[in-house]
């Protein structure tokens, strides 16, 4: 759980290199930004010491130089499609996205609807952006693209589109999800800017895989299991190798897509500013980690905990075998094993002994606490009450919530609200430890400890509820399970 990643060096150099690309080409930059500007825990995991909204703090540091330019697809909108991490449409979350960066002092400058083909609901929500006084902006669909290079670079191709007016230096263009349509609307501008005489510049933001880091290194094998949904796979830059004589790693879909982006410069440019994927980039991060072994070690434990969460998706219908014999081969890559995760030999070793399901966690100091099922409580409740206890010097034989209280929570359960299971769930623990907080010192000293269970890993050897998935999430605990659907408990 040691850092090894140097954020406050990350804010620095990378605002001050993306100053200096703006400054190469006549003080007016497109850039499009890959990955999520919040909350990106997938960083923080395999960059031990990355704050999840660092990007987002790099960009502030920018804040007088910058505007915002939120994109989404019609096609998205048609099919009200949803962010899986925040359960709300795309839609939805480009009003989000908005209110986030106005209320950090952010400039968003407006909205572009991409893939238009004229479809209703994106009239709509147009529609609705401009009674927020929002500059909403249609981007059309364009016959052959990305292969058909005479017709976009023309004006029935990015010629047609609405051109987005912006004040800026820098033009963030980012998006609530993939095939938005990013780095469309960022050439769209460059060809209309120089029809009309400005030189603008387009440079691509995307934090992995870490183009300076070797290609089978840990934390680039974790991205490419992050997005083995995608089948993505990291690459040498074969581009950058010929141009330079330097080994650099960016992704296929990239390299695949350089011939036709280096036609596309061409058409607008003249020439291409970039001789490879690996130049458009301006990403920093590898230049800011300091302990290579503390990275290496979170990103093998990130492969292990994607190879769990995609056996878990395959019990539930949402994702392939592809996907997890994809990090099954990482994993054999970093030569791991799901037994390099400590607290999954643990919970397995307490579920095997016990015969019901089991968890553990392994905290800060590199302790690790088991729990079982009980009748009265459900094995990750009783994993926060041990962990908090010993987090607090509590002996593990005091009961912080007494029988008499769990009974009528579990009676109201299954009487009246007709469950099966009675058993408490992490929630119910929390709620019952806060109502006994103000009367019993040990209730009060056991909550105090729920933030030091950020950043533990977690096993069960059952799958979570939905119940126990959002309150670990909310502790920040990364929690992996057995790929075991829990069964019905049938006590009354």
């Amino acid at each position: 759980m040691r850092n090894g990643f140097d954020n406050e060096k990350y804010l620095k150099i990378q605002s001050e290199h993306i100053k200096e690309r703006i400054s190469k080409f006549g003080n007016k930059l497109y850039l499009e930004f890959g990955g999520k500007l919040f909350d990106d825990y997938h960083a923080s995991r395999v960059l031990p010491g990355f704050e999840p909204d660092s990007k987002l703090k790099m960009l502030m540091q920018l804040a007088d130089y910058a505007e915002i330019v939120i994109v989404i697809s019609a096609v998205d909108i048609e099919k009200n499609k949803v962010r899986g991490d925040l359960g709300i449409t795309y839609d939805k979350d480009v009003l989000r996205l908005r209110d986030e960066f106005q209320n950090r002092g952010l400039m968003v400058g407006s909205v572009v609807i991409t893939h238009f083909k004229g479809q209703e609901s994106a009239k709509t929500f147009r529609a609705k952006l401009k009674r927020m006084n929002i500059n909403c902006y249609y981007h059309y669909t364009i016959e052959g693209y990305p292969n058909n290079v005479a017709l976009i670079d023309s004006d029935e191709g990015y010629g047609k589109n609405d051109y987005v007016e912006t004040t800026r230096p820098l033009v963030v263009v980012t998006a609530p999800g993939p095939g938005s349509g990013k780095m469309a609307v960022c050439l769209s501008q460059l060809y209309q800017d120089n029809k009309k005489g400005i030189k603008a510049g387009y440079a691509k933001f995307e934090t992995f895989p870490i183009w300076n880091l070797p290609l089978k290194h840990p934390v680039n094998l974790a991205y490419e299991a992050a997005t083995a949904d995608l089948n993505d796979v990291n690459m040498i830059d074969p581009f950058h190798l010929e141009a330079y004589g330097k080994t650099t790693v960016n992704y296929n879909r990239d390299i695949e897509i350089f011939p036709v982006l280096n036609a596309i410069f061409e058409g607008i440019y003249g020439e291409n500013p970039y001789k490879s994927p690996t130049d458009m980039g301006v990403n920093m991060a590898g230049y800011c980690i300091f302990d290579d072994e503390a990275c290496c070690e979170a990103s093998k434990q990130e492969i292990i905990r994607r190879y769990f969460s995609a056996l878990d998706d395959l019990i539930d219908d949402k994702a392939g075998e592809n996907e997890v014999n994809k990090i099954a081969l990482l994993m054999k890559q970093a030569k791991i094993s799901a037994e390099d995760r400590k607290v999954t030999v643990a919970a397995t070793m307490r579920g095997a002994k016990s015969g019901v399901p089991a968890a553990a966690i392994e905290l800060e100091d590199g302790t690790i606490i088991t729990s079982e099922t009980s009748s009265l409580l459900g094995t990750c409740a009783a994993l926060i009450l041990n962990a908090t206890k010993y987090l607090a010097g509590i002996e593990h034989k005091v009961k912080l919530i007494p029988k008499d209280m769990i009974e009528p929570i579990q009676n109201m359960k299954v009487n009246y609200l007709k469950g099966n299971n009675p058993r408490l769930h992490t929630d119910e623990v929390l709620v019952a430890l806060a109502m006994l907080s103000p009367k019993d010192p040990n209730c009060k000293l056991a909550l105090e400890q729920l933030p030091k269970l950020k950043g533990c890993q977690v096993h069960t050897t059952v799958m979570l509820s939905e119940v126990d998935q959002k309150i670990f999430k909310k502790l920040g605990v990364n929690v992996t399970s057995e790929p075991v659907r829990k069964k019905s408990s049938g006590i009354r």
